[in-house]
Formats: structure tokens, C-alpha cells, sequence
């Protein structure tokens, strides 16, 4: 019944592994089946290499295990949390890729420095504040979905338009309409983490990038008057 669910997220975990952005067993993507109420998501601890299609595990929004004879990631209470908030959304990439990181280790945004980062989103990508200790105590992974939730709430972001986050002193997280396009914007988020710091070692008092550049070029690939690519 979930063949195809399962070989989505199977080939979306293995392109996130193949554009370098997990080490060993770190990291993971979900695809969701919305019409069913489930999710598909790499099973905890399950090395790229040897993983298989069949080892993905089916999970319902209350994190319950539906098909599989694997743990599913240790993150997700995380996804169904955000699946179940965000309707939109239709694929989840959590990786530990270095840049991200470092940006989430650093408590920091990522400023819109140039035309790259324009080209995806027009606000700077959000670190949430680091998470308060009674939450970690807690469910630590169903309050990271929390944490991400409240992080959006508070600066009055879209997440359909603002289809990343930093975690404070974790990592990141991206999301789209489909797996492959989570792990997409996650390798954009990585891309853009690594030319800001660039940018920085070069210029420290770098200037974050004008307003019309930042929306014509967002508005070149997105939006009713697009013209970047071949259209439909």
C-alpha cells in the first residue's frame, strides 16, 4: 500500500547523503501521504550505505508506527508535529550540515546578503532561541516542532514562504511540497550558510542586501508575473 511513499522517501534520504549534507547516520527526510494521515521517515540509526526502501517506516500523525519493522528517526515527533500544524507542507529534511550548524550554534540569523538567498526567500532564515530547559526535560522532540511553531508565531513568518529554520545550538530544519524539494531547500539552506560566512570573513560590516534586489529577484522565480525557467 505505501511502495511508492516509501521509495520517495527513500531516494530523498539518499540524495540528502549524496549532496554531502549528513555524516554516518546523522539526518533524515520524510514525505507525507495526507490523504491517509501517514508519513514515511528513515528508520533511527540506519547507515546511507545500507539502507534500504523497505526499511522505511510508515508512521501516523500521532507517531505510530503503521508499516515497518524498524525504529523510525529519533526526530519524529518532530515531523508529525509539524505535519499536523502545517497542512502545506508535503516533505521534511533534518540534517547536521556544517554551516547550518555553525549559524545554529552561533544563535544567529542568516541576513539576505545577496542575490542568491533573494532568489529563495525574502526574509533572513530564522534561528529560534535555544530551548528552554523544561522543554528539553520534557518531550524534547515533539517541543522542537514547538520551538519551530513559536519561532514563526513571534516574527509573523509564512512558512510556505520561509521554508527553513535554525534551531539555537541544533541545526536545521527545511520543508516543502515534496521530499525531494525539502532536501532541495536544504542544500540551498547549507549554500546560503556558507556564502554569508564567507562574506563575512571577507567584509565584516557587510551590507545586507538593498530591498529591490531582494524582491526583484525573488519575484523573477516566483509569483503570478515569474519569468525564470520554462513555465509550465
Amino acid at each position: 500500500m505505501y511502495k511508492s511513499l516509501k521509495e520517495e522517501c527513500y531516494e530523498a534520504n539518499m540524495e540528502l547523503d549524496a549532496l554531502g549534507l549528513v555524516i554516518y547516520t546523522f539526518g533524515n527526510v520524510s514525505a507525507v501521504d495526507r490523504k491517509n494521515g501517514v508519513f514515511a521517515i528513515k528508520p533511527s540509526g540506519v547507515p546511507y550505505e545500507i539502507l534500504k526502501p523497505e526499511d522505511i517506516v510508515i508512521v501516523d500523525f500521532d507517531n505510530e508506527i503503521v508499516e515497518g519493522t524498524k525504529r523510525p528517526s529519533s526526530d519524529t515527533k518532530t515531523h508529525a508535529y509539524l505535519y499536523k500544524h502545517w497542512e502545506k507542507i508535503g516533505g521534511i529534511a533534518h540534517t547536521h550540515a556544517t554551516y547550518s550548524v555553525a549559524w545554529a550554534q552561533a544563535q544567529m540569523d542568516i541576513p539576505v546578503f545577496g542575490t542568491t538567498h533573494a532568489d529563495h526567500l525574502t526574509a533572513d532564515i530564522p534561528c529560534a532561541a535555544p530551548m528552554h530547559d523544561d522543554l528539553i526535560a520534557g518531550n524534547y522532540e515533539h517541543n522542537t516542532g514547538i520551538q519551530i511553531l513559536d519561532c514563526f508565531k513571534e516574527r509573523n513568518l509564512d512558512y510556505n514562504e520561509v521554508n527553513m529554520v535554525l534551531l539555537g545550538n541544533h541545526g536545521p530544519f527545511a520543508w516543502g511540497e515534496t521530499a525531494a524539494k525539502a532536501v532541495y531547500n536544504s542544500k540551498v539552506l547549507e549554500e546560503i550558510a556558507r556564502m554569508a560566512q564567507l562574506t563575512l570573513q571577507i567584509n565584516p560590516n557587510a551590507p545586507r542586501l538593498k530591498d529591490s534586489l531582494i524582491k526583484k529577484h525573488y519575484e523573477r522565480k516566483h509569483g503570478k508575473d515569474a519569468y525564470y525557467g520554462q513555465g509550465c
